[in-house]
Order: C-alpha cells, then structure tokens, then sequence
C-alpha cells in the first residue's frame, strides 16, 4: 500500500470519527429534545383540559360515548380521556381494540401525590393531573418520537456517506500534493544514481518546511558526494599514473633480462638494480595508498600515553644514521601526548622525508610546548613553499612544480595530516627558521591524570 492511500485513509479515518461522534452527540441531544417535546405537548393538552373542566356543570362529567374516537393503532395524534376519581373512565376520544385505552391504575395514585405524573405502557406515552372531580389523561404513541428520531438518522447517513467520500478524495489529493516533493526528490536521487551526475541539484524552495529542508540536506549530501567522488577519481587516476611508470620499469628491464639479447654484466647489474629501486618504490605507494584507504574506512588508531621526546629524539638518531651527509638540528623538550607510537613515528618520518628531499644541507627539528599543546616543527633550508600551495600539499597525489624533480608520489602529507586529525591536532605548512619549508604539527598534550 503506498504512503499516499494510506494518507488519504487516514484522513479519511478521522472524518469518519468525527462524524461518528458528531452524529452520536446529535441524536443523543435530538432524542432529548424530542421526548421533552412530548411531555411538554402532553403536559399542556391536559392543563387546557383541567381549566376547561373547572367551569364544566357536574352533568357534563356524566360518562358519554366519544365521537368519532382516533384509533391509536394508525394515529399519532394526542388523545384525552376524563376519569372519575375511583379511576371509571368518563370520557376518552380515542381507542385501542375497539376499546378507549386503559391508564396505568399507578400512574393515577403517583399523579395524586406529584399534582401530574408520566408514565410509558402499551406503546403509548401516558400523563395524568389531578382536578377536583377525577383525573385527566392524555397520550399518545411512542412511535412519533421514535419517527423523529430515524428521521435524524437517516439524515445523518445521507449527509455522512458523501461527506466521507468527498474527504477521502480530498485526503487523496492533498497527499498527492504534499508527496510530490519527496517524489521529485526521489526520481531526483534514481537519475543521479544511474547517470552519476553528482552536480545536479533539486531546485530551491521558497518555504521553509521539511521538504524544504529535506531539500537542502539532499543538496547538501550531493556536494560531499561530488567532492568525494571527484577526489576518489582523482586518486583513482593519480594512483593509476604513478603505478604505471614502476610497473613499465620492471617489466622492461625484467623483459630484458628474460629474453633480451646477450648483454654485460654491468648492463645486468643495473637492469636488476632499477627492477629492486622501483619495486620498493611501488611497494612504498601501495602501502601508503592502504593507509589513506583504512583512515577512509574510519578506522580509528588506538590512544595511548607516549613520550613525544624520546620518540623524537630516537627517530632523528636513526634519520642521522641513515643520512650522515646531512646536518640535523635538534631542539626538544619533555612533552607527553595521547597517540599511537607507531603512528606518530611514521607521521615523524614523512616529515623528515620530505625535508630530506627538498633540503641543500641542514634540516631542523624542534618540540616545544605551549598552552596545552606540543608543537613538533620540521623544516629545510630548501626553496620553500609557495603561499598560495601550502594547502593545497596536503592533498593525494598533488606535487608542486618544484617538487615534481623528485620520486615522491605526493601522498606523504596526506598521510601525515590523517594521522594528525586522528590524534586531536592540526598541520600547517609554513616557512622554516632557515628560510626553506617548515611543517608544524600542533597535538594537544596528555593530561595529568
């Protein structure tokens, strides 16, 4: 069943109990009103009687044959009858039978306390009142109210049946168009699915209501999915690139040394050589390719108390060991932060790589440690960064001019700057104290416990 019949049910649902209980309420006061409106009738008919009797002569209470009495079985009309005071019927002008109908003998006693009392037998609606010489009665039949009555609801289905009818259909159309929003959105969101058309956006509503809403959030996610299928492109193309020219590496000189003709053992050599360098420089890409993929996964890094120092101080001895021909700076001081050792290692050794490749002679580390925070910094007395790239580095695969005379795939400062947000900090890129780039890492400090 759809969302808009069951709307429209639902409206119609309501009606149909608003009527119910309308029509309940109607008939109950209806149904009042129409046996108070009997007794009322039946109260006066006999009132007019006791004051015409109080000025009769005592032969007109003589008992006498009616004229032409009503027969209760087709008339609803009201009736009289005249009683003696030991009950004997005087007069009557109707008839039950062919015989004037017979008062409730407790009606008369109770009329005889009360001065007019009600009472309802044999179909008809009684009432007496006392007067000097006897009693007076009138009636008449139960069906006249109850006439009424089926009247009124016969009344109430007529008029509720169309009414019912005409607010399903209205239910039906105001579904119809308050879904037509969320339909467009809908049959929006299959054509962009089908076609992958992320720049596409529902158009602006002017209201401010949930579809409106709803709109905007939708147009909100097409953005985020149109930056981040333009970035997995993007990386998709790039990886692609930067695998292309190790794998041709390998597989020329692989070819080379397979079936190639005769060739020197140094020619050997070196083909073996170039097959080693770019088969650890594709393993490096692909590794870090998985850790950018596992950070896209969400997969958060397990925190723990490390000493920054002593993590800094040990990865600068390795880096000197590595490098002798170069000079290394360093400057730290006790800083403790909540991270992931091996993490924060590699995050320190993409920092010195990056140096290291675009550095003269001298690369300068530091920690220091300010307002809660340990600032680790990495700079080179390279060419620097241009201002208007210090963002844009840390990107997949993005390698400025200057940087593009070197073997890295442009992935490194992406790494570093996940690996940053998953401890809590930031990364900048900036200008060293030796005039070169300089990358400063910002991790807010463990807390005493």
């Amino acid at each position: 069943m759809s969302l808009r019949l069951r709307l429209a049910l639902f409206g119609a649902a309501v009606v149909a109990v608003t009527l119910v209980l309308f029509g309940g309420l109607l008939y109950a006061l209806f149904a009042r009103g129409v046996n108070t409106n009997q007794d009322d009738a039946l109260r006066t008919r006999a009132h007019e009687a006791v004051v015409a009797l109080a000025s009769a002569r005592p032969d007109d209470l003589t008992p006498r044959a009616p004229l032409a009495p009503a027969d209760l079985k087709t008339s609803v009309e009201v009736f009289l009858e005249v009683l003696a005071p030991d009950g004997s019927l005087v007069y009557s002008t109707a008839q039950l039978n062919g015989l004037p109908p017979a008062a409730p003998p407790a009606l008369l006693a109770q009329s005889a306390s009360t001065h007019g009392s009600f009472a309802t037998a044999s179909g008809l609606r009684w009432y007496a009142q006392p007067f000097p010489a006897g009693y007076v009665v009138t009636g008449q039949s139960t069906r006249v109210p109850q006439s009424n009555l089926s009247g009124i609801v016969g009344f109430l289905i007529i008029s509720g049946v169309p009414t019912l009818i005409a607010a399903l259909a209205a239910s039906w159309l105001v579904a119809g168009r308050a879904l037509k929003p969320l339909k467009d959105v809908a049959g929006a969101a299959d054509e962009i699915g089908r076609a992958r058309d992320f720049g596409r956006r529902l158009p602006n509503r002017r209201s401010r209501d949930e579809v409106a809403l709803l709109s905007m959030s939708f147009n909100r996610m097409l953005e985020q999915l149109q930056d981040s299928f333009e970035s997995q492109r993007r990386f998709v193309a790039d990886a692609s690139h930067e695998l292309r020219t190790p794998l041709t590496t390998i597989q020329g000189n692989a070819g080379l040394l397979a079936h190639g003709p005769p060739i020197s053992e140094a020619v050997r050599r070196a083909a073996a050589t170039d097959i080693a360098e770019e088969s650890e420089r594709m393993s490096r890409l692909v590794d870090r390719m998985l850790t950018l993929a596992r950070a896209d996964l969400g997969l958060r890094l397990q925190l723990a108390p490390v000493d920054l120092r002593w993590l800094v101080v040990d990865v600068m001895r390795q880096a000197a060991a590595v490098h002798p021909e170069r000079t290394f700076e360093v400057r730290v001081v006790d800083a403790s932060v909540a991270g992931d050792e091996d993490a924060l290692r590699q995050l320190l050794w993409i920092l010195l790589d990056n140096a290291l490749r675009h550095s003269r002679s001298t690369i300068s580390v530091g920690l220091t440690v300010e307002s809660g925070w340990a600032r680790l910094v990495v700079g080179d007395d390279g060419p620097g960064i241009a201002v208007g790239e210090r963002e844009r580095v840390f990107e997949r695969f993005y390698r400025s001019d200057v940087a593009r005379t070197g073997h890295g795939a442009g992935l490194g400062l992406a790494i570093a700057r996940s690996i940053t947000d998953q401890h809590g900090g930031r990364i900048i890129a900036g200008e060293g104290k030796d005039g070169g780039a300089g990358l400063y890492v910002d991790l807010p400090l463990l807390r005493p416990s």
